[in-house]
């Protein structure tokens, strides 16, 4: 008897769509919380392409068709002094965004601990 194997992260998240509204969701709650208002002077043009290139990012991470053509993380977050205590309100940001599309605890876990496998290159400063 054959198993069928189990769906990536992507599938059982809802694919590109549902990825894409827990992006936008998850940027506006940045983008509202005055801790990170020394992020906000973007270009909407800029903010634009951020988004795009974390939706295919995630899409492309979680197992989808996307394709990431973006800058390491290592690069892309260098010279911003993000702080451990600005990382941590990002994940809850994050978590916030997942719970508000009612995304199952185990498809939470994964989809944050790909943000998790970033966290090292993009933390400048340690102290929470």
């Amino acid at each position: 008897m054959e198993t069928k194997p189990e769906q990536s992260l992507y599938q059982r998240l809802g694919g590109y769509d549902v990825i894409a509204g827990i992006v936008d969701d998850f940027l506006g709650r940045m983008r509202e919380d005055p801790a990170f208002q020394r992020f906000a002077a973007r270009s909407l043009d800029s903010r634009n392409r951020a988004r795009q290139l974390l939706v295919d990012q995630m899409c492309a991470l979680s197992g989808g068709p996307c394709l990431y053509v973006g800058r390491d993380m290592k690069s892309s977050h260098a010279g911003l002094g993000i702080s451990a205590s600005e990382w941590d309100r990002m994940m809850k940001h994050a978590t916030a965004s997942l719970n508000k599309f009612h995304i199952r605890p185990k498809e939470q876990e994964e989809f944050l601990g790909i943000f998790e496998k970033f966290e090292g290159d993009i933390i400048e400063e340690t102290g929470r």
